[in-house]
């Protein structure tokens, strides 16, 4: 059972890496898979905020539309609101990052993967276009 397990965790992570990221100037990331889009905080943002103790998120489904406010992130060091890169219907937020039950922390150690914030039924799936993708964004956060 542990091999099937193992098996099933490598081709989740397989598929993770081969999906394409793109960026807000924000430093939130989207990945999408069919109409699902998954969002977080890019690495540069965690590494910007410092500690992470705690994540506030939205209600699953709400509305939001492209540049709505749908949460924040607190670190020891400071606050910073969420911006939906995409509009849509809330249809998952990450429980393993809830400071009551899980660990905050979580989008320091791993904010592309295990940290991802919500997930969204992409509206319109055009308003990916106006996202940035790795060259860009890496180019961008090298100007700051």
């Amino acid at each position: 059972m542990a091999g099937t397990h193992n098996a099933a965790a490598a081709a989740v992570a397989s598929q993770r890496m081969m999906s394409t990221f793109t960026y807000t100037a924000s430093h939130e990331w989207v990945s999408v898979d069919g109409d699902i889009a998954t969002v977080g905080i890019t690495d540069y943002a965690q590494d910007a905020l410092g500690e992470i103790v705690y994540v506030e998120f939205p209600e699953i489904g709400e509305e939001v539309d492209l540049g709505d406010t749908f949460g924040a992130v607190e670190s020891v060091k400071a606050a910073s609101e969420l911006y939906a890169p995409i509009g849509g219907e809330i249809v998952e937020i990450n429980e393993a990052l809830d400071d009551a039950d899980g660990d905050p922390g979580l989008l320091n150690t791993s904010p592309m993967e295990a940290g991802w914030i919500i997930k969204i039924k992409i509206e319109n799936p055009a308003e990916i276009d106006g996202m940035m993708d790795q060259a860009t964004y890496d180019a961008m956060i090298n100007d700051e």
